[in-house]
Parts: C-alpha cells; sequence; structure tokens
C-alpha cells in the first residue's frame, strides 16, 4: 500500500499548485510533531516509574541479601551470569538466518511489478488508454497482496518478530485502518518528496513498537527503502530529479544519519531511555515544519508579488 500510495502522490504533485503542497507540508508537519511529542511524554513516565519499581526492588533485594548468611551456591558467584551468556549466544543468529526471506520477496515482486508498470507508463502516450491502464494496474497488485499479508495476521500466520512469541489478536478493523494509513502515508511522501518515515515513525510507536532503533526505527527505515526509491524513480521520468542536487543531499543525509545514530545511542545507553528517540523525531519533524514551511512561504509570496498563476495544473499536458 505504500508503494501505491507513492504513485498515486506523484501524480498529485503534478496536479496540486506549490501552495496547496506548502500548507499540507505544515499542518502535517506540526500534527505529526505533536502527536509524537505526547508520545515520548508517555513513555518517559513509564521509563520513569520502571526505574522507580526497578531501584525499589533492588534496594529489597540487598536487604534480604545483608540478612542471609551462607556459603555461595555451588555454580560460583559468576554461574548465573554464564548461564545467561551461553542462552544469550544460543539465541544469537547470522543476518543471512534473520532475514524473512519470503515476505522480502514479496516486496521486492510488489516493488519491481509497479516499478514496471510506471516505467511502462512513461514510455506511453500521457492520458491514452494505455497510460491509465498501466496506472489501474497497480491498485490490484497492491492490494492482493496488502489483503494476503493481512488475511495471515487476522488468522495467526504472522507473528511480530518485536514481540516474540506474544500472540497478537488482530481485528478486521484495525488491520484495515493500518492499510489504510500506509496508503495515505505513501501518498503524503510521494506528494512531498519524502519517504514516508515522518509518518511510520509514529504510527509504529501507535501500534506499541518500542522506540528502539531495532524495531521502530529500524522497520520504518526498511519501508522506505522501497518508497523513497519508488520515489525517485518516478520523478526522475517526470524529468523533475536534479541528480547533482540528490546526491549532495545523499552524501549530507548519510553522514549525519550515521552520526545521529552514534549520538543518540550514546545518550540512551547513558541515560537509560529509550523515550529520546522519540523526542529526537518529534524535534525533527518540528524543525522541517518551520524551515520547509517557511521557505515554502516565501516563494509563495513571491508568485503572488508576479501575479503567477497559482491554481492545479493539467496531468494531461
Amino acid at each position: 500500500m505504500l508503494v501505491l500510495g507513492i504513485s498515486i502522490g506523484v501524480a498529485l504533485n503534478v496536479i496540486f499548485a506549490n501552495w496547496m503542497i506548502t500548507i499540507l507540508l505544515i499542518v502535517l508537519f506540526i500534527v505529526t510533531s505533536t502527536k509524537a511529542f505526547f508520545k515520548g511524554v508517555e513513555t518517559w513516565k513509564k521509563e520513569t516509574k520502571t526505574k522507580k519499581e526497578a531501584t525499589r526492588s533492588l534496594e529489597s533485594n540487598d536487604d534480604r541479601n545483608e540478612e542471609v548468611v551462607g556459603e555461595p551456591p555451588p555454580c560460583g558467584p559468576a554461574g548465573g551470569a554464564q548461564t545467561e551468556t551461553k542462552e544469550y549466544k544460543k539465541q544469537q543468529v547470522s543476518i543471512i538466518e534473520n532475514v524473512y526471506w519470503k515476505e522480502l520477496a514479496l516486496l521486492v515482486a510488489v516493488w519491481v511489478i509497479i516499478l514496471a508498470l510506471q516505467i511502462g507508463k512513461n514510455y506511453s502516450t500521457t492520458c491514452s488508454m494505455a497510460y491509465w491502464l498501466l496506472n489501474i494496474l497497480q491498485i490490484p497488485v497492491a492490494f492482493g497482496v496488502s489483503s494476503y499479508e493481512a488475511f495471515c495476521l487476522y488468522k495467526g500466520r504472522r507473528k511480530i518478530a518485536s514481540k516474540g512469541d506474544a500472540v497478537t489478536i488482530w481485528k478486521v478493523r484495525q488491520l484495515v485502518l493500518y492499510c489504510i494509513i500506509g496508503l495515505l502515508a505513501g501518498i503524503v511522501g510521494g506528494m512531498l518528496g519524502l519517504g514516508g518515515g515522518f509518518i511510520l515513525g509514529p504510527l509504529f510507536l501507535e501500534m506499541g513498537n518500542p522506540p528502539s532503533g531495532a524495531v521502530s526505527s529500524a522497520t520504518a527505515t526498511f519501508a522506505m527503502m522501497f518508497s523513497a526509491s519508488m520515489s525517485v524513480v518516478e520523478y526522475y521520468l517526470l524529468k523533475r530529479f536534479p541528480v547533482p542536487y540528490a546526491l549532495y543531499y545523499f552524501a549530507v543525509a548519510t553522514v549525519a544519519a550515521l552520526v545521529g545514530q552514534h549520538v543518540v545511542r550514546k545518550l540512551i545507553s547513558i541515560l537509560g531511555r529509550a523515550s529520546l528517540i522519540i523526542f529526537t523525531l518529534a524535534f525533527t519533524i518540528f524543525l522541517s515544519a518551520l524551515l520547509l514551511g517557511g521557505v515554502g512561504i516565501a516563494r509563495m509570496v513571491k508568485r503572488i508579488e508576479r501575479k503567477e498563476y497559482m491554481g492545479f495544473e493539467n496531468i494531461c499536458s
């Protein structure tokens, strides 16, 4: 659904005027950052409560240990730690074994099919019968795969790996809602030139996934790999993709992502609060709303002063 939304969003980007996209961008970022901030506050309170309970439990154990006098257990003081280490090592698997190859192949297949339809559409006459047919064919592909995965989750054939052996009871309404949100994330991402991570990150938090880098952030980044690459191809086919500009920001974003991940990981290890990731996400989105919104408004004012046309564009032109 995310990839289908990207295709729809790119088409809407061609139709909508710049000022419409700017306003939508500001509203979306403010709403998303606000929700992420309140989610961070909620997580912070839970972490504080957990820390207090852990401190009380530790103090209680210390008091009991002072009262009990006896010999150490036969396994030695480090016996328990050794057992835990062995069990942990048994649970570790290689990257290849950790990949769900069937699900990955299904995602890649959907990406390739929709990409092929987009390329075929580019070589057809705009607004011709073949053009619209290639557009419409994306819908059954996306809906078919999404319905299959939703059915597997509903029947319990799929499990959320981050929740371990915990059984998640999925409701039909819940699955439909997540599919719609994924579609909307793709539409907004394609229309605004984003990867969809600004929506997927808070969405995964709302679904109950922990904010650690191994779950919400990693899942959102993995999904963005498909959506962002699809956006790049579609904008390139529309001749709206300046390659030098993109390469420059790719290099800057890569370095910034690596540095940011390292810094946040250090802060989490020192403070012991994963909610810092949520606050960082909220701050980044809000800052993006101010910067991108400010630039968009400035350009909109200039176009008004020059009395340029600011209405809808014709997709067939």
